[in-house]
Formats: C-alpha cells, structure tokens, sequence
C-alpha cells in the first residue's frame, strides 16, 4: 500500500480511501451489512494496509460510525487511521437536528465522537450545502470545532463549485480553517465534476476523493444485486448512452481479463482527477478486487474508447434519490458481469 500526501496538507493517506456507507445496519437500507457481515470488510481493508475509513451520521443513522470506528479501534491504535465522518441530513424529526447551523454541527460532533469511540475525527466534513444557513454561521462554528480540537481538518461534500469557492473565501476572509477536501460523485457515467469542481481543486491544492465510481453499482455488470434491488438513486442511470458505456466498460473487461467493476474502478483511479478513490466493498473478496483494481493501467486508447459516448448531464448536488435525467423513461436493467 502506498501512502500519500493529502492535498497540500501534511496528512498521510492510503491511495486507496474505504468508504462504509454499506457497513452498519441493513434496517436502515436493506444493501447495507449488519456489523457481523462489516467486520470482515473492513479487517481486511485494514489488513491491506488501507488507513482511511470515509463515515457519516446519516448512514445508518448512527450505527455505521459505532460498526465502523469501534471495530477499527479494537485492531489497531487511534493514531494509525485517518477517519472521517459527516454531518448535515436529518438525524430526528427535530428541526433543528439537521442541516449546517451552529447548533446542529455541534450537536452532531459531539454525537458521532461519542457514537465512534474517540475524542477526535481526522477529517470533519459537511455532506452537502445548507441555503438555510449563513455560511459564516456554517464556518464559524466549522472553525470552532477544530479548535477546540475536535476535529483535525474539514472537508465538504456534494455542491456546486460556486459554494463551496465561496465558503471556502469567506473562512480565509475571516481568519477561520478552510476545507482541506472535496468529496464528489465520480464515474464514468458521472463526470460533472471535471467541468469545474476539479480544476478548482486543483488549482487551489484542495484533496479530491471520489465516490461512487460504479456508478452506483450499474456498472458492476451485475455484482452488486443487493444494492441494486434497492438503491433508488439507480434511477440516475440507464439511458442508451449509460448502456453503451456499460457495454464497452465490459467489452473491456474481457479484453483485461478482468471484472467489469474492476474497469470502472481503474478508470477513476487511472484519471488523474481524484487523490483519493473511494471504493465500498460487501465482503473481504471485494476489497482485495479493489486493490487489485487500482494495479490496472488501461492503455490510452481503452481508456478513450469508455470516454467517448459520454455527454454531460445533470447536476447531482442535493438529497433526493428519486430524480433522474430528463430523457429517462425507466431504468434499465444492469448489464451482467464480464467474464
């Protein structure tokens, strides 16, 4: 496993990011593993070398980061791991426990430290844009919660790149701590972000880590049933254009000898625009594909021929699972698996 630096940070991370939104508990979304199923998954993440573990409050409302964070810590020392956890979609019915204010960030730190089994998270990240709340309200409080050492870095998640430049220039107007790390949907059937939201990262030294990079699990050529029967963000993808990119990320595969979740994964990793990639994983087999995956170098011309079909398409900025793109009538069925 390599480790690099985080940005212009002096963070050290694994190349390779495991996200756990699957990890936790199925009642909450029936893809998700139970905490018997997750403690292989992420013993092998561990075992590989990997560091970074990418959490949230949302995911399985609170029990993802107890699964995830206590079950790091009884294998290995506080001080070997870059956790990150996230905080903005409603937790309760409370009005007040959702969203960016000063009095829901506080709240939701103190929650998910107690939640996690440590006094302090690595990297404490925002989940999407609040309009609701003043963004000097948002990084004010953002900003308090590093001091008071809560919190080592920020990062955001899941906006335009016009807010999170503008919440980024009002920290540094302010005096206050900056976001370090911009977490964003990246696939070959979502690539949105390269329009924008990378160029700017990269011009201002901001880590990316990329999610997603299945699109979902569409382009798993079948691999991922369980999420498949039951995520509806699917409805996003399966247009002729999606199906054609699914059927070259195969036609690929096969040439590589390779799984069609593989090829997907090396691409991202392959791009040059994530530092980051983040992978989810449903058993310990599927971690160590991940990192078999980021081995693949596909070759300028395959890497052009799964490029080419794509044509931009609409935003995914905010929650809402049942919006999918304008010429979508239905979704279609995914692809099955390359041999």
């Amino acid at each position: 496993m390599e480790y690099n630096r985080f940005g212009q940070t002096g963070l050290k991370t694994s190349s390779l990011c495991l996200g756990t939104m699957g990890l936790g508990s199925s009642k909450w979304k029936g893809w998700v593993l139970d905490e018997g199923r997750s403690v292989p998954v992420l013993k092998a993440a561990l075992d590989a070398g990997i560091n970074f573990f990418d959490m949230a409050d949302w995911y399985s409302t609170g029990l993802n980061e107890r699964v995830v964070s206590r079950t790091l810590l009884s294998l290995t020392s506080r001080e070997n791991l870059v956790l990150t956890t996230k905080a903005f979609y409603p937790m309760s019915d409370s009005p007040n426990d959702k969203g960016l204010s000063r009095k829901h960030l506080m709240k939701s730190i103190d929650r998910s430290l107690e939640q996690m089994g440590t006094d302090y998270v690595d990297i404490y990240m925002i989940h999407a844009f609040d309009p609701e709340t003043p963004i000097e309200e948002t990084m004010s409080a953002l900003h308090d919660i590093v001091k008071s050492g809560k919190a080592r870095y920020l990062g955001a998640s899941t906006m335009y790149a016009w807010q999170f430049a503008k919440m980024n220039h009002i920290a540094e107007k302010n005096g206050w701590t900056p976001f370090i790390n911009m977490q964003c949907q990246y696939s070959l059937l979502y690539r949105e972000e390269e329009r924008e939201m990378m160029p700017y990262c990269k011009d201002e030294g901001i880590a990316v880590t990329t999610f997603s990079p299945l699109a979902r699990g569409y382009l798993a050529g079948g691999g991922s049933a369980p999420r498949i029967a039951h995520d509806l963000y699917l409805d996003w993808f399966g247009d002729e254009i999606d199906q054609e990119i699914a059927h070259r990320v195969n036609e690929i595969a096969r040439k590589y000898g390779k799984t069609a979740s593989q090829i997907a994964q090396a691409w991202v990793i392959g791009s040059g625009n994530s530092t980051v990639p983040i992978f989810g994983a449903e058993s310990a087999e599927q971690v160590e594909a991940a990192l078999e995956a980021a081995k693949i170098e596909l070759d300028a011309g395959d890497r052009a021929y799964l490029e080419e079909p794509y044509r931009p398409r609409d935003m995914i900025n905010d929650y809402n699972p049942v919006r999918r793109p304008r010429s979508l009538s239905a979704p279609a069925a995914p692809l099955a698996v390359a041999s």
